[in-house]
């Protein structure tokens, strides 16, 4: 491991100047669509997903889909899996074309799944999910439980997070003249709050 706790899997080779893995939590707790990697006989799949995450337990996240989802099985298979989740927050353009990019905040998780089959457990997971998606939605008020049939048609599958690791990139365009009002182009950043 890492004085951060990583594993080789989860360095950060490339900048690693923006490594965050302080933020990791964050970043899992406020992202939206979450994507799984694995492979299957040698060929590499990546899907979005909705997923559920609780700070309360950095270790585990949640995935969920159809019955029917060649990925969903094969995570709940036990198999290696990688999800990332990426926030992008501003397109960062340069004066110089090899200096455009983007200031963005992303966490890769690296662990196993496992099937979550017991009708309680399933339920309750799905209903913290729903609330951490839309807000003060309720379940009894604002919409129904989820029925016997239902369950039945949805996987559900805990992700057991062994390594994770989070990546950030803030600030202006550092190109060469970007900030000098004399070198020819335009430098800044556009906000798209993602």
């Amino acid at each position: 491991m890492d004085a951060d706790g990583t594993g080789a899997r989860a360095r950060i080779r490339q900048h690693g100047e923006r490594s965050v893995p302080d933020e990791v939590p964050h970043i899992l707790s406020e992202g939206r669509v979450a994507h799984l990697g694995f492979a299957v006989d040698g060929q590499p799949f990546v899907i979005p997903l909705l997923y559920h995450y609780d700070p309360a337990r950095p270790d585990l996240l949640y995935l969920h889909g159809s019955m029917k989802s060649r990925a969903l099985r094969h995570l709940a298979s036990g198999a290696p899996v990688c999800v990332t989740v990426t926030h992008l927050d501003q397109l960062v353009y340069s004066k110089t074309a090899l200096d455009h990019s983007a200031n963005y905040r992303s966490a890769v998780c690296f662990g196993t799944g496992r099937l979550i089959d017991d009708a309680a457990e399933k339920n309750a997971i799905l209903e913290r999910m729903v609330s951490r998606y839309f807000a003060g939605r309720t379940v009894g008020e604002h919409y129904t439980r989820a029925t016997a049939q239902h369950l039945k048609a949805t996987l559900l599958v805990e992700v057991r997070v062994a390594e994770t690791s989070g990546k950030a990139r803030r600030g202006p365009p550092n190109g060469p003249g970007d900030d000098d009002p004399d070198v020819p182009g335009t430098a800044g950043v556009i906000d798209v709050g993602g």
